[in-house]
């Protein structure tokens, strides 16, 4: 068994070392126009799904010129130059691609149509392959709560009393981007999570289930549903699972599979995204972002936040992790406009977690926009157990259900509408920092404004 078992993970990492063999090389290509588009906005039902217009025309937001796709004419003339296409985000209107060398992109930055073309990637040395978890399914059941030890990091922001009032996020979709959501197929704790779907944008071939453990937690704040052993903070919604994260290595192509991920999220009709990633330091220094970068432009990961809201969406994102550290700041995407940054903070004490990173942001923006539960969360880990958990990561998820549950509460808000109604209902509303932003939010309180308006 034991020869078999090395044998099998050998496999596996030449299978991994074959495909980066052929694969060295990874370019960001900005394109200057959609001269050549073959789609009119006069007909938007020819490029985007039914779920995305009715999200539009709900509240009352037009389809435009960022929601036509690259032009296939661009993408095949940049396919005969002999790289690989791998992506396209028709937002940003890129083309993201793979080679061995640098003779075929130097011929696609003579292409009319070519703005730039800059490498997002270089294949790692080694890559290790990623083996399960062994399962144990160990979970407790506490009879004094349906929620389990998790009570605590949903009442803090009163998301109980939405879940009391019918509020579960019944009828809303969230996707979340992430790592990898490993053993979620395995874990009975889990197994009435309504998943609509699976999508890894890193490696289509790969299994989102046997990859890293973090997304897995993450959903589990959201979406666990098992009484008495962990209540989410959005038990009822529907769930669309994407990945992004490359565990192999830290390049800024991850952004660009992360764009791909939140448009692939329009197109399916998503309401709000999670996202527990954060990017400012990367393999090659030369790439790292610096401080005055954090203005919601610079990078493309924090444009393509920008835009969620315009779409219908909500995105909430981990402010980071950094607050320890040199950097201390927040991580994009989380210096976007018009997303819900979230801090970690201690639900016990309502003091911010030392690890939190903090805002502003460079333009002056207030950032962190809100605080959440994040020290010492509860979550279910990669072997179906209850554990805790510490980080801004999870303060997100857990942010995040409650405002699905509120903006099923509150229907007719846009997504803007709801972003400002969370901030009103901080605790540190009426003044904002670069600490805890707006504050801690009462769901409750900013249910009870809307039903008085």
């Amino acid at each position: 068994m034991k020869k078999l078992l090395f044998f099998t993970a050998m496999l596996a990492w030449m299978c991994c070392a074959g495909l980066y063999a052929q694969d060295t090389l990874r370019y960001h290509i900005d394109l200057r126009d959609k001269a050549a588009t073959d789609f009119s906005l006069k007909h938007p039902e020819k490029f985007l799904s039914a779920k995305a217009l009715q999200r539009r025309e709900r509240q009352r937001l037009k389809v435009d010129s960022t929601d036509l796709p690259v032009p296939k004419a661009y993408v095949k003339a940049i396919q005969r130059t002999g790289v690989k296409v791998l992506l396209t985000s028709k937002w940003e209107n890129f083309v993201t691609v793979s080679c061995n060398d640098t003779a075929a992109i130097e011929q696609i930055r003579r292409l009319p149509f070519v703005k730039s073309a800059y490498k997002v990637w270089k294949a790692p040395e080694h890559v290790l392959p990623m083996s399960r978890d062994t399962i144990i399914n160990s979970v407790t059941v506490n009879p004094d709560s349906i929620y389990g030890t998790g009570f605590g990091q949903i009442h803090i922001s009163n998301g109980d009393k939405l879940h009391d009032a019918g509020f579960k996020g019944q009828g809303m979709t969230i996707a979340v981007i992430d790592g990898g959501f490993h053993n979620l197929d395995r874990i009975p704790v889990l197994d009435n999570v309504k998943v609509l779907g699976t999508k890894d944008f890193v490696n289509p071939d790969s299994d989102i289930y046997g990859e890293a453990t973090h997304g897995l937690s993450v959903l589990s704040c959201m979406a666990a549903n098992k009484p008495g052993a962990m209540i989410g903070t959005a038990p009822e919604a529907s769930y669309w699972l994407l990945r992004s994260e490359d565990s192999d290595s830290e390049y800024p192509v991850e952004q660009d599979f992360w764009a791909a991920a939140v448009e692939f999220a329009d197109s399916v009709g998503v309401d709000l995204v999670n996202t527990s990633l954060g990017y400012n330091e990367f393999d090659d220094s030369t790439m790292d972002f610096r401080l005055r970068d954090l203005d919601g432009r610079s990078s493309v990961i924090s444009r393509v936040a920008g835009r969620m809201a315009d779409k219908g969406m909500i995105l909430v994102c981990s402010a980071g992790n950094s607050g320890n550290s040199a950097w201390k700041k927040i991580t994009p995407p989380a210096d976007a406009d018009n997303i819900l940054t979230v801090g970690a903070m201690v639900w016990q004490t309502r003091v911010i977690a030392p690890f939190s990173s903090v805002g502003n942001s460079q333009d002056g923006r207030v950032k962190p926009d809100v605080v959440a539960a994040g020290v010492r969360a509860n979550v279910i880990n990669a072997r179906g157990s209850q554990g805790k958990a510490n980080g801004t990561s999870f303060a997100s998820p857990i942010m995040c259900g409650m405002v699905a549950c509120l903006w099923q509460a509150c229907p007719t808000l846009t997504a803007k509408e709801m972003i400002e109604l969370v901030r009103r209902s901080g605790d540190r509303a009426e003044y904002p920092d670069n600490i805890y932003g707006y504050g801690i939010p009462d769901m409750w309180q900013a249910y009870q404004s809307y039903m008085n308006k």
